[in-house]
């Protein structure tokens, strides 16, 4: 039931992955109304909200819930079917075994949440949200504020991680039935993980130093705070890695490319986007 987007990082863009750790997410999730599962989706066991019946909500009525309940910050408290650890076990291990551990509530942001259809007690939307966010726990509140006792999830699909979209990816299928060099096309460069990060062009003598482990100086344009992480290149273009400003205006390393004179048309430090179904 859950498919969509999952980035790849090959190689040396392993380093800068943990940029997408904290990236905003996209989702289209389907919602049955009504109905209550021990795993907040159909792999639990499902039960009925409440007794009695429910008085379909209209359009406009789930806009308004949505928009005045749901926009902007809320609290959660995670569901016992994840993956987070108590004492070195994720939570869902104690879930299989009976048990229920206490969580304590956390605060996630919803940015968007757009309908795309409403059918009797089927709700279909469409979730921008931050890292961190349990849509199962989500898609429960929301079937609770729309007055029919929670919801659970037949369906979600992701369809953008950050500046990543659906779009872009290729299935696993497709990528079987191409050559290498085709395949190669697809790769995106390591520094796509950064572009929220200033670009500074670093002279012939700075990369040496830079990449020797050594302070650098005179490189930066315009005035940057302390502790500013900037994308580092040479003259030529290619990407060395990240850098960090220093309280005098100067530049250390923060993570490095290993191979940074080789050139990023290497399949080795690319990012791949793959459709997971």
């Amino acid at each position: 039931m859950a498919t969509g987007l999952l980035p790849l990082c090959l190689g040396e863009a392993t380093k800068f992955s943990a940029m997408l750790l904290g990236a905003d997410k996209t989702y289209q999730a389907t919602l049955i109304l009504g109905y209550l599962s021990t795993t907040g989706d159909t792999e639990g066991e499902i039960s009925k909200a409440i007794d009695g019946d429910c008085c379909a909500p209209t359009r406009q009525y789930c806009d308004r819930i949505l928009t005045t309940q749901f926009i902007g910050t809320i609290t959660q408290i995670p569901p016992m079917y994840s993956a987070l650890k108590y004492q070195g076990k994720p939570l869902y291990a104690y879930a299989r075994d009976g048990k229920t551990i206490e969580r304590k509530a956390r605060q996630v942001q919803i940015y968007q949440l757009h309908i795309e259809s409403l059918q009797e007690n089927k709700l279909c939307l469409t979730i921008h949200c931050s890292t961190g966010t349990y849509i199962r726990t989500l898609a429960e509140d929301i079937g609770k504020a729309l007055g029919y006792g929670g919801a659970y999830l037949t369906q979600l699909r992701r369809i953008k991680i950050d500046s990543f979209d659906i779009t872009q990816a290729q299935t696993f299928a497709a990528l079987e039935n191409l050559d290498t060099v085709s395949r190669d096309r697809y790769l995106l460069p390591i520094d796509c993980l950064l572009q929220k990060f200033q670009a500074i062009v670093l002279d012939d003598a700075a990369v040496l130093h830079i990449t020797q482990g050594r302070v650098v100086s005179g490189q930066l344009k315009n005035t940057l705070p302390k502790d500013t992480s900037v994308r580092l290149y040479n003259s030529q273009q290619q990407f060395l890695g990240l850098g960090m400003v220093t309280h005098d205006q100067k530049i250390i390393a923060k993570r490095l490319l290993a191979t940074h004179n080789v050139k990023l048309s290497s399949s080795e430090h690319k990012v791949h986007c793959a459709n997971h179904t």
